[in-house]
């Protein structure tokens, strides 16, 4: 006897897609044949905004494209924008910016654990990881004015010198106490390592032949962190979490040992400030930025993996035509395949190791 098929709606009203997600799920039984992922439910129009707007008009938007790592965006743009006028910032500016990306992505990875869990029923580990999480935002809002989207980077430098860097040596007095905590907590317990352990395994070339990035591809093996060539990170020495597992454990796993990797690239980062003590940038005229005419492009090692931009320009005060790539959009396309096989009341494990954030692929 043939058993019959299911059609199966996963979202987009679901509390563990993370935003408007929409799975199309064929069943046989719990098992699931095939993932359809239908997206656009978000869609913002981020690119098309960008041709009617300049420059500078551009800039506090970008903070929203991940709004969990601003920070990111808002350095891509303005690298891209400094990249194209020529312009190399100054060694202190370079340095609190590293700083603050490098908080942005331990903040990022915190609301991931915390969340994570969640979606596998366990309550507790969000409210710790919320906890932690806060005092990077209360830190940003004191020296940015929000606690989300900061727009503290503008072409040629920063907003202001930064500050209460007290606050900071806090963080991370407190952090490493605390990720002991999550570490008990959380990575041996039977539960977890039930729904987590040899579920959604990710093959090297499949990440690869997908586009994955940043650290779903370095927990299946693969030692690629853009941040090792990229020149805002030079003097910072530093190893990237690679890990062999492959599933859904492994990922989580990554993003634990990263938040190490982050405070000690912040460490370096204040003991280098006390050595540039001098604070001198010369910013952009907004009101009269234009890019030369031409073809532009950046990327940057954001935490759910390689985010790019590219801008074509035609001389005058707004871009011709604005391009984001960002890591979540190849990681929900990822889902067709690494869903095939598993079982349903596994997919959400699976696709929340995933760390997908739908305003990335929304874009």
């Amino acid at each position: 006897m043939t058993q019959t098929t299911l059609k199966l709606n996963l979202g987009p009203q679901h509390p563990s897609t993370h935003g408007v997600l929409r799975l199309i799920l064929e069943l046989e039984g719990e098992k699931i044949l095939s993932c359809e992922p239908d997206i656009g439910y978000l869609h913002r129009g981020m690119e098309k905004m960008a041709e009617g707007m300049t420059y500078i008009q551009y800039l506090p938007t970008v903070d929203r494209i991940d709004y969990l790592a601003g920070c990111f965006y808002s350095e891509l743009f303005c690298r891209t924008v400094e990249k194209a006028l020529g312009i190399t910032l100054p060694e202190r500016v370079r340095i609190i910016r590293v700083i603050l990306l490098e908080l942005n992505r331990i903040a990022s990875h915190l609301l991931w654990i915390g969340a994570f869990l969640m979606d596998l029923g366990a309550v507790s580990p969000f409210f710790y990881a919320m906890r932690e999480r806060e005092m990077i935002l209360r830190y940003f809002e004191k020296l940015t004015g929000q606690r989300m989207m900061y727009n503290y980077f503008v072409f040629g430098g920063i907003r202001k010198d930064i500050d209460f860097l007290e606050d900071i040596d806090e963080i991370l007095r407190i952090l490493p106490s605390k990720i002991q905590d999550y570490e008990r907590i959380i990575t041996d317990n039977p539960i977890f390592l039930q729904r987590t352990k040899a579920k959604g395994i990710l093959e090297p070339e499949i990440a690869l032949n997908n586009s994955v990035t940043g650290v779903n591809l370095r927990a299946s093996g693969i030692n690629y962190d853009l941040r090792i060539t990229d020149k805002l990170y030079e003097g910072f020495e530093f190893s990237p979490v690679v890990l062999e597992g492959k599933d859904a454990w492994s990922r989580y796993k990554a993003r634990i040992l990263e938040l190490s990797t982050s405070m000690n690239i912040i460490k370096q980062g204040l003991d280098r400030l006390n050595e540039n003590k001098t604070f001198e940038q010369k910013l952009i005229n907004p009101l009269t930025l234009k890019l030369p005419e031409g073809e532009f492009y950046s990327e940057i090692e954001a935490p759910r993996g390689l985010a790019s931009v590219y801008i074509k320009s035609t001389g005058t005060e707004t871009p011709y035509r604005l391009k984001w790539r960002t890591g979540s959009y190849y990681s929900v396309n990822l889902l067709r395949k690494l869903l095939v096989g598993e079982y349903l009341n596994d997919a959400i494990a699976i696709a929340g190791s995933l760390d997908i954030i739908l305003p990335e692929v929304d874009k």
